[in-house]
């Protein structure tokens, strides 16, 4: 149960390719020989990655813009793919977003497309590719989802129950396809270095915390890729990430919830 070596006329989907964790992931995956399938809004900074990773590894890339919150335009993507000549042997569904504040006072179309891009796209493409996988044999999804999905989080209230359902759902699936060649694999980085914070409105907070909470991009995505190549279940990022996922599992909520609601106003 695990991502296949790279091969002629294959390739592995990477969603939000456009910076952070994404890029890094294709960067790599490129460096180890996989030709890629970048998607992610924005077309312009898409094709100047396309072009990095066709001169530096000399590996196929694709480039398909999408907004995957739109339920019209993924299913078309998708649709896309597998009626394509290339054969999606790996899915990296990497593209979500957070919002910082108390969900009384955010905007609730706004806390929607968090469910959607972080819940419904990343249901919809595990379920669209996991078919021909497991009818090869073979095949690796990995679905980011983060330390947040470890306990709730008073001030992220809607990006961290998105990602509670990313973890209990990519690791139900892969105990369900033991013995098929094919695994889903959950990233659970915590604190990492994107464009993350400033897309949540969230800098401020994130420029307080100690630089020892901090991972790199580049790293974090080396031991994702790790993780497909073996096909684990669970990747937790780095040993505070690792204290931290502990902590939220085993603390009791009436002592864990006041702590995070107190750090999230200071």
């Amino acid at each position: 149960m695990a991502l296949p070596p790279p091969s002629y006329g294959s390739t592995v989907l990477i969603t939000g390719a456009s910076s952070g964790i994404g890029a890094d992931l294709a960067r790599q995956l490129a460096e180890r020989g996989y030709d890629v399938t970048l998607t992610a809004r924005r077309r312009d900074r898409l094709e100047k990655l396309a072009d990095e990773l066709r001169e530096a590894h000399d590996v196929h890339v694709d480039v398909e813009p999408c907004d995957l919150g739109d339920a019209t335009a993924r299913r078309r993507l998708t649709s896309k793919l597998l009626a394509g000549e290339r054969e999606v042997v790996g899915v990296c569904n990497n593209a979500g977003f957070g919002t910082l504040g108390r969900f009384l006072d955010l905007d609730l179309e706004r806390e929607t497309d968090v469910v959607r891009l972080n819940v419904e796209a990343v249901h919809e493409l595990t379920g669209a590719f996991l078919p021909r996988m497991v009818e090869q044999g073979s095949g690796a999804i990995l679905n980011v989802a983060s330390t947040a999905a470890f306990q709730p989080l008073p001030g992220f209230a809607t990006y961290a129950a998105t990602k509670a359902f990313v973890q209990s759902f990519s690791e139900a699936v892969h105990s369900e396809l033991s013995g098929t060649g094919v695994s889903v694999t959950s990233l659970c980085p915590g604190f990492t270095r994107t464009e993350f914070d400033e897309a949540a409105g969230a800098e401020d907070a994130a420029s307080k915390l100690p630089d020892f909470t901090w991972m790199e991009s580049d790293a974090v995505a080396r031991q994702a890729i790790e993780g497909m190549l073996a096909g684990k279940r669970t990747v937790v990022p780095g040993m505070v990430n690792k204290v931290v996922s502990n902590s939220g599992r085993y603390t009791p909520r009436t002592v864990l919830l006041p702590l995070i609601d107190r750090f999230s106003k200071s």
